[in-house]
Order: C-alpha cells, then sequence, then structure tokens
C-alpha cells in the first residue's frame, strides 16, 4: 500500500494528452482495484461499526488514495457502506454553528435580551478568561432559555472557556432531547418536583452510579435530566483532552449553567462559579438564596476524594485561606478548585468534571438569577450583589453595576 501511495505521488505529466489520460485510466482502475482488496480484507466490519465510532486507519487510507486520484467510480454494492460518507445529526434547534454568530436567541457578549442582560470586564491580570452565553429558545422551545458563565484559567483558559461556552450548550441539547424521549415527556420537570419552592441540591457523590437515587427522594423526572447533565459535561471535557490546538493539561475553565423552562430550574455547577437567586422573604424583604456550592478543595468530601487518589491540597503563605490542588511530586499547578473542564495533569489525582446538578422551582417572590464568576463572589457577598442589581435602574444597566 505504501508503494501505491508513493507511485500515486509520483505522477509525470504526459507529453501529450492521450498519453495524460491513459496514465491517469490506469491509476483509477488501479485504486479500483486496491479499493475491492481493502474491502475484501476487512470481513470485521460492518456498517454499525463505522457509525458508531471510528472509521478505521485502512479506510480513512483508502479515502487518501481515491481522493488523490480523483477516482469518482461507485463502489461495488456489497461494499458501497464502507464509503458512504457520514452523516452528522445535529441537534433539534441548531442548525447552525454557535462560533459563527448565527443562531437566532443566541448572546455571547456583551449585550442585553430579553431574559438576560450580560457584561464583562478586563481585569488586571492580562487577558480575559471569561466567557458568557445566554440562549433562548433553547432546544426550540418558546419557554426555554440556556445560560452559561465560564471561567477560564491556565495558559490556554480563555481558548478553553470559549470552546465550553460554544459546545456545551450543543451537547446538552441533544442529550436532553433524547432523554425526553426516552421518558416521553416534552417537559424538562413535572409539576411536582419540589414543595413550596425549595431549592433541593443532588448528592456530591463521586462514586454512586447514575440512577440510583430513590424517586421518593427526588423529583420523578430528576434522575434522567441528572444524567443529561452529566454526559454532555463528561463527553465535553473528553472533547476538550481530544483537541490538536488547545492544551488543555495546564488550563482549564469552570461552568456554572442553568436551564430555565417555565417556572423550572435546572441548575449545573463545575468549579467555583457560582449562581445566586433575588427573593422576597415572608416579610417582602429581598434575600440572596445561593443555588450552587464553590465547589473547592478545602470542602472536605472534595479533599477526601482529592487525598485518596494522590492529590496534595495546601495553601500558599501569601494567600492562607486559598486551598489549592497540587500534583503528588510536584508543586504545580496550584488549581484553587476542585472541579473543573481540562486540567488533565490533574485529572488522575482527584479533579473531575462532574458537576453539582440542582434544581429549583420559581415562585412569585422570586425576581432574578445572577450567575457570576469568582471575580465577583471574591470582592461582593451574595447579598450585596442582590442589593446592586436589584437597585439598578434598568436590566441593560443591572449586569454592568
Amino acid at each position: 500500500m505504501v508503494a501505491v501511495t508513493a507511485t500515486a505521488g509520483r505522477r509525470r505529466r504526459s507529453a501529450g494528452c492521450a498519453g495524460q489520460h491513459h496514465q491517469q485510466q490506469q491509476q483509477r482502475l488501479l485504486a479500483v482495484a486496491v479499493a475491492a482488496r481493502f474491502a475484501a480484507a476487512k470481513p470485521v466490519a460492518t456498517e454499525a461499526a463505522v457509525y458508531g465510532g471510528g472509521r478505521g486507519c485502512c479506510l480513512e487510507f483508502l479515502d487518501c488514495v481515491l481522493g488523490a486520484l480523483g477516482v469518482t467510480a461507485a463502489a461495488p454494492a456489497e461494499f458501497r457502506w464502507a464509503v458512504r460518507p457520514m452523516r452528522r445529526r445535529r441537534p433539534r434547534g441548531c442548525s447552525a454553528d454557535p462560533r459563527d454568530g448565527s443562531l437566532p436567541g443566541r448572546i455571547a457578549g456583551n449585550g442585553t435580551s430579553a431574559a438576560a442582560s450580560l457584561y464583562t470586564m478586563q481585569g488586571k491580570k492580562g487577558v480575559n478568561q471569561d466567557a458568557m452565553v445566554v440562549w433562548e429558545n433553547f432546544c426550540s422551545k418558546e419557554d426555554t432559555i440556556f445560560c452559561g458563565v465560564f471561567d477560564g484559567h491556565g495558559p490556554d483558559g480563555h481558548l478553553v472557556a470559549k470552546r465550553v461556552r460554544d459546545l456545551l450548550p450543543i451537547k446538552l441539547s441533544a442529550n436532553l432531547g433524547r432523554d425526553e424521549h426516552k421518558e416521553t415527556s416534552n417537559s424538562i420537570v413535572t409539576s411536582s418536583m419540589t414543595e413550596g419552592g425549595a431549592t433541593k441540591h443532588m448528592s456530591r457523590d463521586t462514586v454512586t452510579p447514575l440512577g440510583t437515587e430513590e424517586n421518593g427522594e427526588y423529583p420523578e423526572m430528576f434522575a434522567a435530566l441528572r444524567t443529561s447533565f452529566l454526559r454532555a459535561f463528561y463527553v465535553m471535557d473528553r472533547d476538550l483532552k481530544l483537541h490538536k490546538n488547545i492544551d488543555s493539561v495546564f488550563s482549564g475553565t469552570t461552568a456554572v449553567t442553568v436551564i430555565k423552562q417555565g417556572h423550572d430550574l435546572i441548575i449545573g455547577n463545575l468549579g467555583d462559579s457560582r449562581a445566586v437567586l433575588g427573593t422576597r422573604d415572608e416579610d417582602d424583604q429581598l434575600l440572596a438564596l445561593q443555588l450552587t456550592v464553590d465547589l473547592k478543595p478545602s470542602i472536605p468530601s472534595e479533599a477526601e476524594r482529592i487525598r485518596e487518589r494522590s492529590g496534595r491540597i495546601f495553601s500558599l503563605p501569601n494567600e492562607p485561606d486559598v486551598a489549592r490542588v497540587w500534583l503528588p511530586k510536584y508543586n504545580m499547578p496550584g488549581l484553587a478548585m476542585a472541579r473543573a473542564f481540562g486540567d488533565f495533569c490533574l485529572k488522575d489525582y482527584g479533579l473531575i468534571s462532574m458537576p453539582e446538578v440542582s434544581y429549583h422551582r420559581i415562585t412569585e417572590k422570586d425576581e432574578f438569577v445572577v450567575l457570576a464568576t469568582d471575580g465577583v463572589w471574591d470582592v461582593l457577598s451574595n447579598t450585596e450583589v442582590v442589593s446592586i442589581v436589584s437597585q439598578a435602574k434598568s436590566e441593560a444597566s443591572a449586569a454592568r453595576c
């Protein structure tokens, strides 16, 4: 086969058209013979195998040979499946590439929509590594909105955050649609998911297999929804690991995401970005209700998992209140969170990309939700943020304030 490739790459121009045509015809016949030999020598391959995973080095090499020689003849009927182009299905409501900004209802920069206001500002550390997105009519549903805030870190953190911003909603949309079909329901949650509008947090046990929660303890539809979030986050992390142009070994990002459908909120959190709800108590006083947990190494359950996998946790002398994750034998990278996308240098030592998923039923006392990175929460309390937003003159100025 190497000889065939070399021969094809050393084609010489003939003096006349007839000679050139004759040489090309011989090469096409040779390529067709090679194609038949390739297919015949691969009896274990099936159409399901090709469409379910990688196409294999043989088929990829065959495509390369045929493409280089310009062969367009149809393959024999019994081998036609092997050269048929793969068709990628797009999730419903996602008919375009989100990175080109052409999707309706999607905002990924400073701006305001009917659903939300977005704003990010350059800090003093260099490149702005934050990313954010609001996507109305998510999954082609008029009452569904996706919101996400991503805080990158490391040399390529800005690239990681932007890629997660662009792809995570697509992967989540596909998984939600699949699980909804299995449950024969188009609703993310049922009306019996909570009592009294209280927020229910799922267990952060990273060992418990999926789907083992008791239906009586959590909402009926919640197990499937949690599985959708976990699957989407897992696939997103795998995408980063395989990406050739983004180095995620020492770079990563947090993610705090919310899907709002009607009066239901599904929150998926990874890292130390935060979601805070502005709501009213019985006396009509504005309160700040934190919807997520900052997943830092200082949390006992997170620290236990990291240490069990030989990761180290300690603080630097100049910041004794900030616990960081380090490699077993080297004082690096010093990550200040226990969960994140990327950061594959620590994935064998306790860092995970499994999100904490929680639910909140919106009531008439709930006014707004703030998603923000630790650039906000490190300097402002939940109460201060809620107060600032509530006093803003307009929705457009709320995020800027």
